[in-house]
């Protein structure tokens, strides 16, 4: 009886102390701890330079010829051989950091070797006449780099990628005829719509970034410009190019 009696004062005792313990406790709220949040790459300004090979590529010449009644026709004349030189340009852009980027481009074109033959039935004007180009190409373009690997989208500092892009502008061309001896083709130039393509690979080091790719530019007309009956011109002109560039990035 007399441990049933205290084993029931303990009890009730236990009941009433326990808060007063529990108040005289520090409380210490729990800690959540919460990740950072990685919002990529941020944008960044950049300056390139680039160097390429080229190889023109035109269908045919044409140049107003004299027919027999003493007018002066359009007669087209096929190439028979690319032209071959190289480019040399510069630009500023700006990248999203999201694989997006974009930037303005100006280049100078030389080309040298695209030749038409005229046939015997020319008489004095028969033979080999070989184009010379100069062209100042500016180009506003648009690429979108995207990283190896099955990963959509791009970061800087993200080692081997692939790029594509385009552009569009205008090409300020001059030519040189060298026909043959005792006929003279007036040198000249004239203003044209043109376009690009781009794809290829490069390595991103972080704040230098190295590609080398294909770049094809239409010319929509190269011309000496000259008076008719004088004008010499081709349309529809590819260039063909090997271009290898570095980016800068400076922000």
């Amino acid at each position: 009886m007399r441990k049933l009696i205290a084993a029931i004062l303990t009890a009730a005792a236990t009941l009433f102390t326990a808060p007063v313990i529990a108040a005289d406790l520090p409380y210490y709220p729990p800690v959540i701890e919460i990740p950072d949040v990685d919002y990529g790459v941020s944008g960044a300004f950049y300056l390139r330079g680039s160097a390429a090979g080229n190889l023109l590529w035109s269908k045919e010449g044409y140049a107003h010829e004299c027919a027999p009644c003493g007018t002066a026709v359009t007669t087209a004349f096929p190439f028979v051989s690319y032209g071959y030189g190289y480019s040399v340009g510069a630009g500023f852009g700006y990248e999203t950091g999201t694989g997006l980027r974009v930037d303005a481009t100006a280049d100078f074109l030389y080309n040298r070797g695209l030749t038409i033959t005229k046939g015997a039935a020319y008489g004095p004007r028969a033979g080999d006449y070989t184009v010379t180009l100069r062209s100042g190409l500016f180009l506003a373009n648009a690429y979108y780099d995207f990283a190896f690997g099955g990963s959509y989208g791009y970061s800087a500092a993200g080692g081997a990628f692939g790029y594509v892009g385009a552009g569009a502008g205008v090409a300020f061309n001059n030519i040189d005829v060298s026909a043959p001896a005792g006929v003279t083709v007036q040198s000249g130039g004239n203003t044209s719509a043109a376009a690009a393509v781009m794809a290829g690979v490069g390595y991103d080091f972080g704040s230098v970034v190295a590609d080398l790719g294909y770049r094809g530019v239409y010319i929509n007309s190269i011309s000496n410009g000259a008076a008719y009956p004088d004008t010499v011109w081709s349309d529809h002109n590819l260039l063909h190019e090997v271009r290898g560039t570095l980016r800068y990035r400076f922000n």
